[in-house]
């Protein structure tokens, strides 16, 4: 079955909690990637540098694995549906209120209390949705909802584009509120999960019980979060820095690369998400670790605006391209008992593991005088090796049927 007949295969009801899941780590993502774009005019604001500024995109991906925690037991708990609304509610109000800032300190305060927020939409989501779905339409709706984050990154690039020269950076973090709205959707079109139905209706064991009998596969689960995490950020943050900073491109030609990427992110995610279906999981996201390792140097050192957005198109193309297939992956290995707190949580512990990455990219820069496509380049090379050898030598547990037995069997195995 092809990818699109399989989705036209969905029910309305399917479809409008897809569409629900994916505007939700859409719009979260516009929310962060907003900061992206401001970092230097926030420093000039308060009278810093950019890697103080950037100590934000830190606190951030690292407060993340708290509300991946906090949000996924009360998923869990309480169910999907309800803990996504409060998540979107509370992401939106973090955001809004960043606008007043009147120091660094209440700033770096704000993100925080975000981080935490937008820790909690993802697993909850991703869980929402592959539980929803069919088996035969998971690849591609995961290639669908992670392509809500570079969806996020493009909505960002074009506010950017058009209305920062206009509104300022705070004017930016007060369109970030707009995601509060889309709780009126959830609550009128979204049902709750069967498969956390059925659950509730059978009982559950807590889940550090269940953790303690997954540690193998919970901590491959984090290291691989970890290195992907690293993949994405590592090739996102700091790169309109760099074509503001090193490249000394206008405001609107780094909107207008940051448009051309994310719509190269948004394809690869929905190719990589379809292909996994055929080809299988871990063969996908391998192929697509790979492929971005030679396309770097284009991405990093291209002599012109052009050809660089050209290669952050396909650089992104091949990042997004193995993240699309993350939700469905780390949905089918999580235990049926804790699927609304297992996969947000070891991806958000790899962010946590992660979250230095802006900060230590922005500081070999300045190292190397002011040099961020090296910077870019060597992170962005060797985390894509890490991640194919992670994939490759994992698990993976393509189509698993959730609820029965064979969604509750040992993970002890890796299956090559």
């Amino acid at each position: 079955m092809s990818a699109l007949e399989s989705l036209r295969r969905l029910t309305p009801q399917q479809r409008n909690t897809v569409i629900a899941s994916y505007l939700g780590w859409t719009l979260d993502a516009f929310d962060f990637f907003i900061l992206v774009f401001v970092l230097k005019y926030i420093a000039a604001e308060f009278h810093t540098d950019v890697p103080a500024v950037s100590v934000a995109i830190f606190l951030t991906l690292a407060m993340r694995a708290l509300g991946a925690l906090v949000f996924g037991l009360a998923a869990d708990r309480y169910g999907r549906r309800i803990t996504l609304m409060a998540d979107v509610l509370l992401y939106s109000l973090f955001e809004f209120l960043t606008g007043f800032s009147t120091g660094l300190t209440m700033f770096l305060v704000l993100r925080a209390l975000y981080g935490i927020a937008m820790g909690g939409e993802w697993g909850v989501g991703a869980s929402l949705v592959m539980e929803t779905v069919p088996e035969q339409s998971r690849g591609i709706v995961s290639g669908i909802l992670q392509a809500g984050y570079p969806s996020g990154y493009l909505i960002a690039s074009i506010v950017f584009f058009l209305l920062f020269p206009v509104i300022g950076w705070r004017g930016m973090f007060f369109v970030g509120a707009v995601p509060a709205l889309l709780v009126l959707y959830i609550r009128r079109n979204v049902e709750e999960s069967p498969a956390f139905l059925k659950r509730q209706a059978e009982g559950r064991r807590p889940f550090l019980t269940v953790l303690r009998e997954n540690i193998p596969l919970f901590i491959w689960a984090v290291f691989l979060m970890t290195a992907f995490n690293f993949f994405s950020h590592g090739t996102q943050d700091i790169y309109p820095t760099f074509l503001e900073t090193q490249r000394n491109y206008s405001s609107y030609t780094v909107g207008a690369i940051a448009i051309v990427y994310n719509i190269g992110a948004i394809c690869g995610g929905l190719f990589f998400g379809a292909l996994s279906q055929r080809i299988g999981r871990k063969k996908a996201i391998v192929i697509a670790a790979l492929i971005a390792v030679p396309v770097a140097p284009l991405w990093a050192y291209a002599p012109g605006p052009v050809l660089l957005a050209i290669g952050a198109f396909l650089m992104q193309f091949f990042v997004q391209g193995a993240w699309g297939i993350v939700p469905v992956h780390l949905n089918e290995l999580s235990p049926d008992e804790v699927r609304g707190t297992f996969p947000g949580f070891a991806y958000q512990l790899g962010n946590l593991l992660a979250s230095g990455n802006a900060t230590l990219q922005a500081g070999l820069a300045a190292r190397w005088d002011g040099d961020y496509a090296y910077a870019l380049l060597i992170v962005a090379a060797v985390v894509a090796l890490i991640v194919a050898a992670l994939a490759g030598f994992g698990y993976e547990k393509k189509d698993v049927r959730f609820g029965t037995e064979e969604a509750e069997e040992p993970h002890g195995a890796m299956r090559i």
